[in-house]
């Protein structure tokens, strides 16, 4: 179901949290709400699963007012509250009902959903001795409950350890092909895994709506870095005559040299390697920076 944000704004007293925000999430999309800690993304996550209400603007889901269509909408915080003497066929029982879910669904649907989230063998502990990627596979199952068209996921992984982590993405992996999912998360590995797409904010704004695909493109260098085998580097220094080769930087036995255009230039320079015998260990054209690089040089300096 597609969601619209359009020009939201939000504030606590003088602090503006979100800052004219716009984006629409298309139908069957897992987009990334990227941003670092305080960006305003919390604050967004709940305008739109209807917790908080906006100063200006709208949101809407399926073109309807999300204050209208919390039926459709499955909504997972960052720490999902329980009642630990529960055990986890109770809780969702109890969750159910609140949802007004009939007794019957629930007996039919509660099954398939623990073992849909890895707790069935689990469904009789009490959640007071679950683990913190127990806890919120138990947070996706009460969010899958009533069969919501849209899913929105708070920070859902970055309070986890490395198992838990591992265990939750995997499962959004799984659920991301049923619904439409907003993803917000301030680690954008768990992003480039997870979404097709990914929307970053700064101080509440929008500062950045594309693909890992399109980013990486963006920021892509007119040089290649490569690693000889040998220490002899007196190549690497007779090549900066070459009419194509703007600059060489050297440190030790690796070196970035820029060319006019990596594309035209790249394969000349590696015929002319192989026809002096350079034993090149590695040849990388393009952008050296990760993605979190990347993302941290746009946070920083936005």
């Amino acid at each position: 179901m597609k969601l619209e944000i359009k020009d939201v704004t939000k504030k606590f007293n003088a602090k503006t949290a979100v800052n004219n925000f716009s984006m629409v999430v298309e139908t069957g999309q897992c987009v990334g709400l990227i941003g670092p800690n305080g960006a305003g993304k919390s604050t967004l996550i709940k305008i739109i699963a209807n917790i908080l209400y906006a100063d200006k603007g709208e949101v809407l889901l399926g073109g309807k007012k999300i204050s209208t269509m919390k039926r459709e909408i499955g909504y997972l915080p960052q720490y999902p509250e329980f009642f630990y003497w529960m055990t986890a066929k109770e809780t969702l029982f109890f969750m159910g009902q609140l949802s007004s879910i009939s007794y019957e669904t629930l007996v039919d649907e509660i099954p398939a959903i623990l073992k849909k989230v890895g707790l069935y063998n689990e469904q009789n502990e009490k959640v007071q001795a679950f683990s913190g990627g127990m806890k919120q596979r138990l947070g996706i199952a009460q969010t899958l409950l009533h069969k919501p068209s849209f899913i929105v996921m708070d920070e859902p992984v970055s309070a986890l350890d490395p198992i838990g982590r591992r265990e939750v993405l995997n499962l959004i992996q799984e659920i991301k092909h049923e619904t439409t999912i907003l993803f917000s998360t301030h680690i954008l590995s768990d992003a480039e895994e997870i979404c097709e797409r990914f929307v970053i904010m700064k101080q509440g704004k929008k500062i950045e709506d594309t693909t890992i695909e399109e980013l990486l493109t963006r920021n892509l260098e007119s040089a290649v870095y490569l690693e000889i085998a040998s220490q002899d580097m007196l190549w690497v220094q007779l090549i900066e005559k070459f009419p194509y080769v703007k600059s060489v930087e050297i440190i030790g036995r690796k070196a970035k040299i820029t060319l006019d255009n990596v594309q035209e230039n790249k394969n000349m320079l590696i015929r002319d390697a192989i026809d002096n015998n350079m034993d090149i260990v590695r040849f990388e054209a393009g952008n050296s920076n990760t993605l979190e690089q990347i993302f941290l040089k746009m946070v920083v300096s936005v």
